[in-house]
């Protein structure tokens, strides 16, 4: 179907929503909620509405809505216009014309140049070459086009520093000025999600910046080989990585004093690790274990490493609208909605006649409608919320949470008075589901929210059916996460054939031309998607108190410590 059809199909839709034509019907009350009757909410969303807007954005003609791209400028353009249409203020940058829609994102993308060159020259003073797709992939570099380091090698087990399991990776460790060599991952004795927040490159860059490393090398275990073989990096080492930068032009790079300068496979871990006291062998054993208590030691040998990377400005924008809350002091406050806008773009190695557009249909056109619809729901609700409401459709997700992490960063409104962000991310609308899973809800007082919106809609709250995936970190909300505020992302649950239907998708059309309008989309389940998000956000705006982290939680301790305004009571 041609762009000028389904826009119009759009516009006609979008007109009709106003009079729901399909609305959501909730699920009956579960029998533990009929003891005590929730009240109704005051908002029918409309399948109708959020169908159209899935038709636009998923469109052709947004060309897969990549950060930077023609595209995805279309599309943020048409969510600027339906927050308009709704009467939504603006609340991007102030310009000198006024408030605009717009949060400019300026943004710096890198890609390897070359193949590089490493070497390792061992305790007999030889030197050996690292074969290129074979012992290593060069890491790409966005503060130099030229990278060049000769320096000492220091294994540091998993890099793993957390007083709060008294566990300490550097101790006893001389790193400074140094290349250190760090495993994968995180031992599996660490709680899942705590587990991902410790396997990010960044977190274990950060610690080996602090102890003056001037760079890190990655190698993997025996079983995070088995499941994403080295050699499957090499169709990626030409694709873009993107970052944001400051108003100086400066890459926002955390710890850009200890670059990821490779990641090296097992077999030129050996050459890293050859003539070491404890061989790789013994190494790659101990990290299998559950407690992976790999004692870290100086390595005999010095590595050189030449980089060469190709670096280009871009430029994006968020989308940003405000709800003013009615509570003379409340609505200081905000609660965010936030839904990512971009998806992958177009298909580089498509086959003749093949499609390459990816239209990202369900990741996020279904996430980015479900925030219109919500926002419709407020702007219609007789009684406006207390807090504020901020709606924000970031840009570049897909590139690592850049946009979301500028909006952390850069807040349009006062950091500190960001209550909670709840997070709306790719729910698979494939199926009538009756459960949700809710992450990072127990991990804060927005739990206490979800639990009531679940109870009033009368849908389920359900387990990570996932938790090995850690997918608490890998969402928009993380980067809120970061800054200590609490929040929740939302997962269509697994019951009533949910689990097929994840799998399913993830397996022939998750990142794939697939994820287009001519899957099986249940707009029915969408309605009902955006009624359970409207309930969350509708109680955290009007309840008495803010939300704040449970005490004892690792990431409420570890990003909003005490005098924090979300720091546990």
């Amino acid at each position: 179907m041609s762009f000028t059809r389904r826009a119009a199909l759009a516009s006609a839709a979008l007109l009709m929503a106003a009079q729901p034509v399909l609305a959501a019907t909730p699920a009956k009350p579960a029998p533990a909620a009929a003891k005590k009757a929730a009240p109704a909410s005051d908002f029918t969303p409309s399948a109708e509405a959020i169908k159209a807007h899935m038709t636009f954005l998923a469109d052709d003609a947004m060309e897969g809505r990549e950060a930077g791209t023609r595209g995805y400028d279309i599309a943020a353009n048409y969510v600027a216009a339906q927050y308009a249409l709704l009467g939504v203020k603006p609340a991007g940058d102030k310009l000198t014309t006024g408030v605009s829609y717009q949060q400019h994102v300026p943004l710096i993308a890198f890609r390897p140049a070359s193949d590089g060159a490493v070497s390792v020259t061992g305790a007999d003073g030889q030197a050996v070459a690292l074969k290129y797709g074979e012992d290593y992939l060069p890491g790409a570099q966005a503060q130099a086009a030229d990278v060049n380091v000769d320096a000492p090698l220091v294994f540091a087990g998993f890099g793993v520093v957390d007083p709060s399991r008294g566990r300490d990776d550097y101790a006893g460790l001389d790193v400074k000025g140094k290349v250190v060599v760090i495993l994968t991952g995180a031992p599996t004795s660490i709680q899942t999600e705590e587990r991902a927040h410790f396997s990010n490159p960044n977190t274990k860059r950060v610690e080996a910046a602090k102890r003056g490393a001037v760079g890190v090398l990655i190698i993997p275990t025996t079983s995070s080989e088995k499941r994403r073989p080295f050699a499957r990096g090499l169709a990626g080492m030409k694709e873009w990585r993107v970052i944001w930068r400051n108003a100086q032009d400066v890459g926002a790079i955390r710890a850009p004093s200890a670059p990821s300068l490779a990641t090296i496979s097992l077999a030129g871990a050996e050459k890293l690790f050859a003539g070491s006291a404890t061989p790789l062998a013994s190494v790659l054993e101990q990290a299998e274990k559950p407690e992976g208590a790999v004692k870290g030691f100086a390595l005999p040998g010095k590595v050189k490493i030449s980089l060469k990377t190709e670096i280009e400005k871009r430029e994006s924008s968020n989308v940003v609208g405000v709800i003013e809350g009615s509570d003379p002091t409340l609505k200081a406050q905000t609660i965010i909605l936030s839904a990512h806008l971009d998806h992958i773009g177009i298909k580089d190695n498509a086959k003749p006649g093949e499609d390459r557009i990816n239209n990202g249909a369900l990741d996020n056109a279904s996430g980015i409608a479900t925030l219109l619809e919500v926002a419709r729901g407020f702007k219609n609700s007789k009684m406006r919320p207390k807090r504020s409401i901020i709606l924000l459709a970031v840009t570049g997700e897909e590139k690592g949470l850049v946009g979301s992490d500028y909006f952390a960063n850069n807040p349009t409104v006062p950091k500190a008075n960001i209550a909670a962000d709840v997070n709306l991310d790719m729910p698979v609308l494939l199926y009538p589901f009756t459960d949700v899973i809710a992450f990072g809800a127990d991990r804060s007082t927005v739990g206490e929210a979800v639990k009531h919106a679940g109870a009033r809609v009368g849908v389920a709250l359900s387990g990570d059916p996932l938790p090995e995936e850690g997918l608490f970190t890998r969402s928009d909300h993380y980067r809120f996460v970061e800054q200590g505020i609490p929040s929740v992302f939302l997962m269509t649950g697994f019951q009533n054939g949910g689990e097929k239907a994840f799998t399913t998708f993830l397996k022939t059309n998750y990142h794939h031309p697939g994820d287009d309008l001519n899957q099986p989309i249940d707009y029915n389940a969408a309605a009902k998607f955006a009624l359970v998000n409207y309930e969350i956000a509708r109680e955290l705006a009007n309840q008495p108190a803010r939300p704040v982290w449970k005490k004892g939680d690792f990431f409420g301790g570890t990003f909003a410590p005490a005098g924090h305004p979300s720091a546990a009571k």
